[in-house]
C-alpha cells in the first residue's frame, strides 16, 4: 500500500461552455511565453532590440510545434497507422506527442528565416533564448502530466505518480519522469545562465550547452520509460537520438571554440535608439529624434548664462 504519491488530474480538459481548456495547451503557452520574456531580457541585455525576440518567435515557434508534431509521428507511426489505428489522430496536437528533437530542429529554420529578415546572427539570438527555452521546456513537461502519459517504471517510492486506468494505461504507482525532466531543464537553464556569465559564452556556445546538458537528463529519463517506444540494440531511439546530438553539440563547442574565441558583439539597427537610461527612479528616453522639453521647475543652482553676461566694474 501507497502511503505517499502523486496524484494525476482527474482529467486533461475543463470544459467553458462548448469551449475545451486543455491543460497540455496552456502548459506549451505559458512555456512560450516565458522563453520569449526571458530571451528579450536576454537579448536587450546583450545590446540588442526589445521585441526582436518576440519577431523571430513568431516565425521560430510555429515551424517548431510542427516539426515536434512530425517527429512524434514518424517515430510512433504505429500509434496512428496500424490496424484498428484512426490516422486522422496524428492531427490532435492537444492530446499530446510533441518530440523535442524535431522542435528544436524545424524550430531552428524558422528561427533563420526570422534572423535573415532582422539581419541578425542566429547563433547570438539562439545563446540569448538558451536558458529561457529549458524553462520552457520545464513547464511543459506539466501537459504530460495533464494527460496520464510518459511516465516511467511502477514505483512504490513516496513521490511516485499515481495513473489512473484507461487508454493504453493500467492504473498504479509509477516514476513521475515529467517531474524528473522538468527539474532537470530548470537545473540546465541556470547551469546555462551561470555558463555564460562565467565564460561569456558567444557564436551559438550558450545554446550547445542547453542542447548537451538536456540530452544527459533526456538519455537517463528516456531509459526509466515505458511507453510504447522503438529500440535498437536494446535501446531506445530517443536514447540513440539524444546520445547522437549530445556528441554534435560538445563537438560544435570545442570547435566554434577554437574558431571563434569570444563573445560576439550584438549591432542591431535601431538599438541605441530605444536605450533606456534609468536615472532616480524615472525612464529618461535616449531616442535622438525626440528634441527635450523645456520645463518650468524652479531650480535652487545658478545659470551659468546669468553669471557669465554681469559686466566687470569699472577700474578708476
Amino acid at each position: 500500500m501507497e502511503l505517499a504519491f502523486i496524484p494525476s488530474p482527474s482529467t486533461g480538459v475543463i470544459h467553458l461552455g462548448p469551449i475545451p481548456l486543455r491543460g497540455y495547451a496552456f502548459c506549451i503557452i505559458i512555456g512560450v511565453f516565458v522563453a520569449v520574456w526571458y530571451g528579450n531580457k536576454r537579448w536587450v541585455a546583450r545590446g540588442g532590440r526589445s521585441g526582436t525576440v518576440a519577431d523571430i518567435a513568431v516565425w521560430a515557434v510555429p515551424f517548431g510545434l510542427v516539426g515536434g508534431r512530425l517527429y512524434h509521428v514518424i517515430t510512433d507511426y504505429q500509434l496512428y497507422f496500424s490496424d484498428g489505428e484512426d490516422w486522422v489522430n496524428a492531427f490532435k496536437i492537444w492530446e499530446g506527442g510533441l518530440g523535442i528533437w524535431g522542435a528544436v530542429a524545424l524550430g531552428a529554420v524558422g528561427a533563420w528565416i526570422g534572423c535573415r529578415r532582422r539581419g541578425i546572427p542566429l547563433p547570438a539570438w539562439a545563446d540569448a533564448l538558451a536558458p529561457g527555452l529549458a524553462f520552457a521546456q520545464a513547464i511543459g513537461r506539466w501537459g504530460n502530466w495533464f494527460n496520464q502519459e510518459l511516465y516511467g517504471r511502477p514505483t512504490d517510492v513516496p513521490w511516485a505518480l499515481k495513473i489512473s486506468e484507461g487508454p493504453n494505461r493500467i492504473a498504479g504507482t509509477y516514476h513521475p519522469t515529467f517531474l524528473y525532466e522538468s527539474l532537470w531543464c530548470v537545473g540546465a537553464g541556470f547551469l546555462v545562465i551561470w555558463a555564460d556569465r562565467r565564460f561569456k559564452l558567444g557564436h551559438g556556445r550558450a545554446f550547445a550547452l542547453y542542447v548537451a546538458t538536456y540530452c544527459v537528463g533526456r538519455f537517463w529519463i528516456e531509459y526509466m520509460r515505458v511507453d510504447e517506444a522503438h529500440h535498437i540494440l536494446g535501446l531506445r531511439l530517443n536514447d540513440w537520438t539524444a546520445g547522437g546530438v549530445f556528441v554534435l553539440a560538445v563537438a560544435y563547442i570545442v570547435i566554434s571554440a577554437k574558431l571563434r574565441p569570444g563573445r560576439e558583439e550584438i549591432v542591431e539597427p535601431g538599438a541605441q535608439d530605444d536605450a533606456v537610461e534609468e536615472k532616480d527612479g524615472e525612464s529618461v528616453s535616449l531616442d535622438k529624434g525626440d528634441p527635450a522639453e523645456p520645463t518650468d521647475e524652479p531650480t535652487d543652482e545658478p545659470k551659468a548664462e546669468s553669471v557669465a553676461s554681469e559686466p566687470e566694474p569699472k577700474k578708476a
